[in-house]
């Protein structure tokens, strides 16, 4: 092998090992995170909360400084909408995340945030489809006004779907409000609220938290990002048309749910040779 092989082969490594190190930085962020939590009392209080947890201090500062780095990066893509009588506020959804801000994504995938979240549920997780543009999203309060009404993270797919919030940015007065055990015929419910600031993390069973977040006042910014996994993936045809419709209107745009819908449906059509 000539010299200038030798240099290019060792250039092409060297360029490899700086990938697979970048790639490996979200996934140590999170085995700091976790290093002086105690999982066996954390999951007898998310158990005893009925399927809720909150942690003021979760992600480490470097990992923090990140999303608050890729928020500020997304404003301009931020896709706003209001629901008169239940929400105001802007989107970034997870395809826009995927084409400008991957590290996002990088941080939804950590194998060490997935194994911990199973050992605080007790389920086994799996990654939300790539065409759900709720996987990984963020949420922008910036205007006098926006919130977001009572609601449930309703789960559309077969199985349970699990909501991970970390705060952002919190220069606002928004406090998350929330009810335990609403569909727990066997206890009261009770409410709770938290201002979660930038590093905190909020795991529920979205189907069981009925919460609201309260509105922001003029001039005030508050940005909160959003991980969903589910247990079972699969989502019946009529539920995916209901899942599209609500995010459409409610989260991220007509022209961005249904494009991916649309170019997943011709990139299908195009393996089995059909003309769409």
């Amino acid at each position: 092998m000539s010299v200038q092989a030798e240099e290019e082969q060792a250039v092409m490594g060297n360029a490899r090992g700086d990938a697979t190190a970048a790639a490996g930085v979200p996934d140590a962020s999170i085995g700091r995170a976790l290093g002086g939590l105690d999982s066996a009392r954390l999951r007898d209080e998310y158990v005893n909360q009925g399927s809720f947890l909150y942690l003021s201090e979760f992600l480490p500062a470097d990992a923090t400084q990140r999303l608050i780095d890729a928020a500020n990066a997304l404003m301009p893509e931020v896709n706003r909408n209001f629901i008169p009588g239940h929400k105001a506020g802007g989107s970034v959804s997870r395809h826009t995340i995927d084409r400008l801000q991957p590290y996002i994504a990088e941080l939804y995938r950590s194998p060490k945030l997935i194994a911990w979240l199973e050992k605080i549920t007790g389920d086994k997780l799996q990654l939300s489809p790539e065409d759900d543009p709720h996987a990984y999203a963020l949420y922008y309060y910036t205007r006098a006004g926006d919130h977001i009404g009572w609601h449930y993270d309703t789960s559309y797919y077969d199985g349970r779907r699990y909501t991970v919030l970390l705060g952002v940015i919190d220069d606002s007065s928004c406090i998350l409000d929330y009810e335990l055990h609403t569909r727990d015929q066997n206890k009261a419910d009770e409410p709770g609220a938290v201002q979660y600031p930038p590093g905190a993390l909020v795991l529920f069973d979205g189907d069981k938290l009925r919460h609201r977040v309260t509105a922001s006042r003029e001039g005030e910014v508050r940005v909160s990002l959003t991980f969903e996994y589910v247990t079972n993936p699969n989502m019946r045809p009529w539920r995916r048309f209901i899942s599209n419709m609500k995010d459409a209107i409610a989260y991220f745009g007509f022209r961005q749910v249904f494009r991916k819908a649309l170019q997943s449906a011709t990139g299908g059509a195009r393996k089995t040779g059909e003309r769409v």
